[in-house]
């Protein structure tokens, strides 16, 4: 017992001395001292946002990338769900149905009287019908007549600014209008994806319909009152076995046009089930979740609203923990910082005591989440901030020697804090900031025609053995052409010239690479049928080209960050490429890239109106080899469209003879047969 109040004794005398020291080190110090203190306390209590909402510098994602690894280790592993069943739109169905936007109506109407005699607990449809449709008469009188519970999504321009527009609002309102006085009834489809992920459920947003999910619920009696006001984390599965997913997912192609013979099978595979209708297509409605830090994966918005009504159903609400604890822990972390400063230990005393606070910074938090306790928004990278913080201003005024507890500072947050963050904050902390400049750029944009369909053919391996030589392939392409790798999206290629650095041949760079990468996709072709014949046929490799402005730079949201390029310049250049196919062509560029090229290898084909645009597109075509006299021909052919079309479809016809054998001539002739007043062809 003695022994015990000795060692106490000497440890408050080592913590008077200290405060003594402190108080010593004079006015500024100590003022500069407590400032600091008060600014550890704000981190430790405000390291995921600001009381404005805004996000705090540096702090902010860390907090999120670190929930976002304990939410994903602590989930649960759960068996396929057999309460809830996906009906999905997936790119082999509009592919068959060819048409992409707005997602095929009579389809949904089809599907949707087939469903309401299967006996369904509740259907709902994350599909917004706000844009008129030649099938609506259809789909309304099909959801007016339904006798299961439809939620129809809703959305508005308060909520979901970034999903529809003034006139799409007014449309939606008014088509769920007509189904006044039925079973259909509009549900808000609403997530949450404040900086850049869906982890929590949307806040209750007064004159909104309920949540999807809630009115599902609520249509089939089974209603959970303690979710009614719930805004928590959504406590988000992983699936217990790779090849079983979460949710049973059905292609709507088998529902809207049932074989008889499977039809009893798809009964069973609804009956007392909810239904969620929407889509899974590669490009629309994908959602970055808690997990997709981690697995990469971005799910379909649907799969998002399945999860939220599995939540429900489970009556898995995640314990929220008070703000009154949350400062109470700021408060602690804070004194234990000052406290350990005040002892003034040498490092090797304290690197004890500092590897324990930090398994107690990091396990708190892992161990509250494995007991289905809400985290999200516990600082804990904020409690390592900020008591680091408040151990170094204590420290430096308890020691009165600058330079030495800078250096300890620097070594502390090397040591404790991630060394990417570390390094930012001691060098330049401006480098974590987000944002982009506009440039004008040579935009690039290529698919391999085919490609989707042939992988459905062969093995799942042999895909990826060739996606990778084709990719590796094109990217080499780029690369020895000088210009920047956007993404791949499949087997798509989407690439740039002019940013981050700009060079005065980027347009003639640009140029050279779209041919040369036809030319590396024919070359592949050739490898592929010499390698194994009995492999189905690939396509040709499609370019599109355009030059134009686009923004230009880091984005990213809650947990990463790529360089890369938006604007209608990136849109105009895909449906250049996807153009290829109604003109018959291979590689097509703008007259805005052509121009700024400076090549003289362009033969003109035309004006278009591309599919999905407004405004005309003058298309030209890269012919080394066309002889120059021709090449005259066509520029004169495409000068007197709009003026005279019977001589410029002449002209065409001329040199369309000379050339039997290419095809984008011929097809050039066509268009030129069917222009309209302005002289331009408008591509169905």
């Amino acid at each position: 017992m003695a022994s015990e109040d000795t060692g106490s004794a000497v440890r408050l005398g080592w913590i008077a001395r200290g405060w003594r020291n402190v108080r010593e080190a004079g006015g500024v110090q100590l003022l500069a001292t407590l400032v600091v203190l008060a600014a550890a306390l704000f981190i430790a209590r405000f390291s995921w946002v600001l009381p404005g909402g805004e996000p705090t510098p540096l702090t902010s994602e860390a907090e999120r990338a670190f929930y976002d690894l304990r939410a994903y280790y602590a989930a649960d592993l759960a068996p396929q769900d057999p309460r809830i069943v996906l009906v999905v739109y997936t790119d082999q169905t509009l592919i068959n149905a060819r048409k992409r936007s707005p997602l095929d109506r009579g389809m949904l109407a089809r599907t949707l009287r087939n469903l309401d005699a299967m006996g369904a607990k509740a259907i709902g449809i994350d599909i917004l019908f706000d844009q008129p449709q030649d099938e609506d008469e259809d789909l309304v009188a099909t959801l007016r007549g339904m006798q299961t519970p439809v939620a129809v999504a809703y959305a508005n321009l308060v909520t979901n600014r970034d999903d529809i527009v003034y006139e799409q609002q007014q449309y939606l309102e008014a088509f769920q209008a007509r189904l006044g006085g039925s079973r259909a009834r509009p549900a808000s489809i609403r997530l949450d994806n404040t900086f850049g992920a869906t982890r929590v459920w949307p806040t209750i947003v007064p004159g909104l319909p309920p949540l999807l999910g809630r009115a599902m619920l609520a249509d089939a009696g089974e209603a959970v009152p303690a979710f009614e006001g719930y805004h928590g984390a959504i406590d988000y599965r992983r699936a217990q076995f790779v090849d079983e997913p979460l949710f049973a997912s059905l292609q709507i192609d088998l529902l809207a046009d049932p074989d008889p013979e499977v039809l009893p099978f798809l009964a069973e595979q609804i009956r007392g089930k909810y239904v969620l209708i929407g889509g899974d297509i590669v490009d629309y409605d994908r959602v970055e979740t808690t997990f997709t830090s981690i697995n990469g994966e971005v799910p379909a918005g649907i799969a998002v609203h399945a999860e939220i009504i599995a939540q429900m159903l489970d009556n898995r609400m995640l314990a929220p923990i008070p703000p009154w604890v949350l400062w109470a822990m700021a408060v602690l972390v804070v004194l234990s910082a000052a406290l350990t400063a005040l002892l003034e230990w040498p490092a090797r005393r304290l690197a004890p005591l500092l590897a324990l606070l930090l398994v107690v910074f990091i396990g708190v938090p892992i161990a509250l989440q494995f007991r289905n306790v809400d985290t999200h928004g516990l600082p804990a990278f904020g409690w390592l901030v900020g008591w680091i913080m408040a151990f170094t201003a204590v420290t430096a005024a308890a020691r009165a020697s600058g330079a030495v507890q800078r250096n300890f500072a620097t070594g502390a947050l090397g040591k404790y804090i991630p060394r990417d963050i570390a390094q930012a904050i001691i060098d330049r902390p401006e480098l974590l900031s987000l944002g982009g400049e506009k440039r004008a750029i040579f935009v690039l944009f290529s698919d391999l025609e085919g490609f989707t369909k042939m992988s459905h053919a062969i093995a799942p391996e042999m895909v990826a053995k060739l996606l990778n030589r084709y990719l590796d392939l094109l990217s080499q392409v780029v690369l020895d052409h000088g210009g920047v790798i956007d993404k791949f999206v499949g087997d798509a290629v989407v690439a740039f010239w002019g940013a981050p650095i700009s060079r005065p041949d980027d347009g003639e760079r640009a140029a050279r690479a779209g041919y040369a990468m036809w030319q590396a996709g024919e070359a592949f072709r050739a490898e592929v049928a010499a390698q194994d014949p009995a492999l189905p046929p690939i396509g040709k490799t499609r370019v599109g080209l355009h030059y134009g402005e686009a923004v230009i730079g880091n984005f990213g949201g809650a947990t990463r960050i790529q360089y890369t390029a938006l604007g209608d310049s990136m849109n105009t250049a895909a449906r250049l490429e996807a153009a290829n196919k109604a003109l018959d062509s291979a590689v097509m560029a703008s007259r805005e890239f052509a121009e700024a090229s400076g090549l003289g290898w362009w033969r003109e084909m035309g004006r278009v109106v591309l599919r999905g645009r407004a405004r005309p597109v003058d298309l030209f075509e890269p012919a080394p080899e066309f002889p120059d006299k021709d090449r005259a021909r066509l520029s004169e052919a495409s000068a007197l469209a709009a003026s005279d079309p019977a001589a410029a479809l002449r002209l065409a016809e001329a040199v369309a003879a000379r050339h039997p054998d290419d095809t984008a001539l011929g097809n050039l002739v066509r268009r030129m047969a069917a222009l309209d007043e302005g002289g331009t062809y408008v591509l169905g």
